[in-house]
């Protein structure tokens, strides 16, 4: 029988969606929860609207944060239930590009690119529509078996969730500064757009999801984990700014590690994909 791939419900890029067992015979009840949160999701993204409308800026990017967390239980839920199915895979989508894409962008708009007029707007636009067209590419992929970067351990471009963070970065310069520098529309659209791009390159890009860290350095880890969230507790604007400011350090690297297994494969066969994309951590 066919190796046919399997939809679902996900909670990143780079988890491997399972495939369908026979027929579709509708939504079973235990698809209910997970579809509940995809859609909680989906209302939180749009709420922060309102909020920006309203001029409430914390709360319209804690609402779109909060559409990532709960972005990142869904799917999760959606397997331990084991209750993936086409119409999830579908509103996750639907979700990610208003709460990821059509939100962030209305967001910055009403917050400082609306002074700029038409290229503010063209800004904006960028955003949204890189935001649909990453989720249409991924969509599209599925059934792709051969996918350099996601064999390798990465990511191509930008995921939407952390696109959207980053598009907030000027906001959080903002809320932890008070300086209206971060507001100007002409610091901000440049941005908006750079990160518009990030999101629908081809670059390779870490996927946090398949590290794993050596068994010596996993007490550490947990309590850097610990400590991040603290210090979200504390000082949630320049915590955010500084995980913005770390995950695009990153990408460098990301870059550098994927051309040289890359250029690993061409020579001949590679380590296994997943240690070749964390620098070897298990």
């Amino acid at each position: 029988m066919p190796d046919e791939p399997r939809i679902g419900p996900k909670a990143a890029e780079d988890e491997t969606p399972l495939r369908p067992q026979g027929r579709s015979q509708g939504l079973p009840m235990r698809a209910v929860l997970p579809n509940a949160i995809t859609a909680a999701a989906l209302c939180s993204g749009l709420t922060g609207i309102r909020f920006a409308i309203d001029g409430m800026w914390r709360e319209a990017v804690i609402a779109i944060i909060l559409a990532g967390v709960l972005d990142g239980i869904d799917g999760r839920a959606a397997r331990l239930l084991k209750a993936q199915s086409r119409f999830g895979a579908e509103l996750d989508s639907l979700a990610d590009s208003l709460s990821f894409g059509t939100a962030p962008a209305l967001i910055l708009f009403l917050w400082s690119l609306g002074d700029l007029s038409r290229i503010g707007w063209f800004a904006a636009l960028a955003f949204a529509i890189s935001g649909a067209l990453r989720l249409a590419r991924f969509n599209a992929q599925i059934d792709v078996k051969d996918q350099p970067h996601k064999s390798a351990g990465f990511l191509t471009g930008v995921p939407a969730p952390v696109g959207a963070g980053l598009a907030f970065l000027p906001v959080y310069l903002w809320m932890a500064t008070g300086d209206e520098t971060f507001r100007d529309p002409l610091v901000v659209a440049p941005w908006t757009a750079f990160v518009a791009f990030l999101m629908i390159s081809n670059l390779a890009t870490l996927s946090w999801g398949r590290m794993r860290p050596r068994r010596d350095v996993r007490l550490g880890v947990i309590a850097v984990v610990g400590m991040v969230f603290a210090a979200l507790l504390l000082e949630p604007w320049w915590t955010l700014a500084v995980i913005c400011l770390v995950y695009l350090a990153t990408m460098p690297w990301s870059i550098l590690r994927y051309a040289k297994i890359r250029r690993q494969r061409a020579a001949g066969p590679v380590p296994a994909p997943f240690d070749a994309a964390t620098s070897e951590l298990h």
